[in-house]
């Protein structure tokens, strides 16, 4: 391909990721992946250059652009060398008209920008939520195999946590086949360890997916105990048990919930659990680094229902905590209606319980639980709360 060929296959791929955004459809990451798959003519350098040109263009972006060429125009605006390749000939996009309208720069949807400044986030904070992601891995203790991943870098406060340089692939390291490390970002370690996990405990991960934090916990609890992972997303909890068995993890167990049921589904285990993590379903504010344009799926109407399950999560988790246990709230979330203002109205309607201080290795304290920033922390944005069920 050549370059300007590369930048009309970015804008085309950018008409498909917000028409995808509209109504509901792939993810950015499975649309580049499919878009490829029927253009085997495209080399490398081709896939890798358009993708960059269209995440460019989509972090850069606020609001959902007019059109993919609004967006690439916008970037184009910032750089005069992608601009020259508007030149209409061949597989060229056409070229720049005097006063062509270009998308307009910015972070998020007004509405959001004003929710997440109202949470607390100021400018900076806010500009650092669509850089780049670093990649970072946990170690296995369980594995018992040594690492050594050339150029990786430790990672304050977590003896397990290494950042490795960008585009390495984890998949095709030995360590990995070997069950050693799994993917996983340092502030998904960070707030895991709110559930202060044991050897010995039993311990539920009420929406577990594809169960990153589970792993984690089995190796917290030194693989002694129990762990039920649950979720109500077949597809992802199906992912569990072969990375639990590559891992070594012999104490989980898994349970598919049906919507609006979990209560009946989990009524074996009421006040039975030492540990409920709830890891719950959210807006996903502090993962677009890694998820630019989750920005133009979220709507008010989607968040107050996010909000709403969140809170019968909650009210269904701490039914299976055990007198003075705990149940741990984690949402990959910066906005107070998800995270501090949650556990304000769990505690409002819950007499006994109480939030416990945290003492983790980042983050700063924020209402009843902590939050962490990729500005300040360096990880994905989170906020984590503890609260212990009375005796």
């Amino acid at each position: 391909m050549t370059p300007s060929a590369r930048v009309q296959a970015a804008i085309d791929l950018l008409d498909e990721i917000l028409e995808a955004a509209k109504r509901g459809g792939a993810a950015a990451d499975t649309l580049i992946a499919r878009y490829f798959a029927t253009r085997r003519y495209a080399g490398s350098k081709d896939r890798r250059a358009v993708r960059e040109l269209a995440y460019a263009a989509i972090r850069l972006c606020g609001e959902p652009p007019a059109s993919g060429r609004a967006a690439m125009l916008a970037v184009a605006a910032r750089d005069p060398a992608l601009a020259a390749l508007f030149t209409g000939e061949g597989h060229a996009p056409a070229r720049i008209m005097p006063d062509e309208p270009a998308a307009a720069e910015g972070v998020a949807p007004e509405w959001l920008r004003a929710a997440l400044a109202a949470s607390g986030l100021a400018d900076a904070e806010l500009a650092a939520l669509v850089e780049r992601a670093p990649l970072d891995i946990r170690i296995n203790r369980l594995a018992d195999v040594a690492v050594a991943i050339p150029d990786a870098e430790p990672i304050p406060g977590l003896p397990d946590a290494l950042r490795l340089p960008s585009g390495v692939n984890v998949e095709a390291l030995p360590e990995w086949a070997a069950g050693a490390i799994e993917v996983q970002d340092a502030g998904s370690q960070i707030v895991t360890l709110a559930a202060q996990a044991a050897p010995g405990q039993r311990i539920v991960d009420l929406c577990a997916g594809a169960g990153g934090k589970t792993l984690a916990l089995v190796v917290a609890m030194m693989n002694d105990g129990a762990i039920l992972a649950s979720d109500s997303d077949r597809g992802r909890l199906s992912r569990l048990s072969p990375r639990a068995t590559r891992a070594g993890a012999s104490i989980v167990t898994t349970r598919l919930l049906d919507p609006g049921r979990e209560a009946e589904a989990l009524a074996d285990w009421a006040g039975e659990a030492d540990c409920v993590l709830i890891d719950a379903p959210c807006s996903g504010t502090g993962t677009w680094r890694r998820n630019p344009e989750a920005r133009w799926r979220l709507t008010p109407d989607r968040l107050a229902r996010l909000v709403e399950t969140q809170a019968r999560l909650l009210d269904v988790g701490a039914a299976l905590v055990k007198p003075g246990g705990a149940l741990v709230h984690i949402v990959c979330s910066l906005l107070d209606a998800e995270g501090a203002g949650q556990v304000a109205r769990f505690l409002g309607g819950h007499p006994g319980w109480r939030a416990e201080p945290l003492a983790l290795p980042a983050g700063r304290a924020h209402g009843d639980g902590v939050r962490l920033t990729p500005a300040h922390d360096g990880t994905d944005g989170f906020f984590v709360a503890r609260l212990q069920a009375p005796c």
